[in-house]
Order: structure tokens, then C-alpha cells, then sequence
């Protein structure tokens, strides 16, 4: 994972509460009241989720591509080059992103469930 462009985009983030990281994919991934929003990928790419309608425009931006987790094509998420993360369109991304998450209900974690004593 490179740790540098996690820096960036939690500096771009701020320190907003509803934020969180959790790692994820070899990679780390910053949720949004518990939803996805972007994934620093272990290859140095950026994750973003933009929804399935969003996908197409998103895919006209430098450096996007589908998201591809082995066989499968994952929708509504775009894995964008490295290479063209320079700040503002790093911010336009993680704005993009946002304004698809952020109206998402907020996700509420399960409770731990309760082990039990076998034998």
C-alpha cells in the first residue's frame, strides 16, 4: 500500500468523525458513515466508488478504469492510475466519491456475536 497517497487523501479528508479506516484488500479503505468511499489499493491505485450510474462519466477522467478483483468486474467502483493523483484531481476524485456516499444511510456495525462454551 503506498502510505504517502493514504497521507494525502486523509489530509484532503480532514479529520471529519464520520470517517474511518479499515484495511482492506491489501490496501486500506476509508469508509463514510460506514459506507465504502475510497480504497488505497496495495498496487499504489486509488478505489473509488461512484456508483453505477456514475461509473461511465467517471471512466471518461485520466487514469480510470473498471475495478477488477481478480475475474470479476466490480460495478459502481473505478481503480484510477497513480500516476495522474496530482492534488486537484485527487480532490476531484474523493469529491466524486462523497457525493455519492454521502447520502447513503449511515451503516450500523453488527454487535460482536456471543461465543459459546462448547464441550
Amino acid at each position: 500500500m503506498d502510505e504517502t497517497l493514504a497521507d494525502r487523501v486523509r489530509h484532503f479528508i480532514g479529520d471529519d468523525p464520520n470517517v474511518s479506516e479499515i484495511k482492506m484488500f491489501g490496501g486500506l479503505c476509508f469508509t463514510l458513515n460506514g459506507n465504502m468511499l475510497v480504497g488505497v489499493m496495495k498496487d499504489g491505485s486509488l478505489l473509488v466508488r461512484v456508483g453505477e450510474d456514475g461509473q461511465q462519466d467517471a471512466l471518461r477522467r485520466p487514469g480510470a478504469a473498471l475495478m477488477q478483483m481478480g475475474e470479476r468486474t466490480m460495478k459502481g467502483f473505478i481503480a484510477v492510475d497513480p500516476t495522474t493523483l496530482e492534488d486537484l484531481p485527487l480532490r476531484q476524485w474523493l469529491a466524486l466519491a462523497t457525493s455519492f456516499v454521502g447520502p447513503m444511510p449511515v451503516k450500523k456495525k453488527d454487535p460482536p456475536k456471543a461465543r459459546t462454551k462448547s464441550g
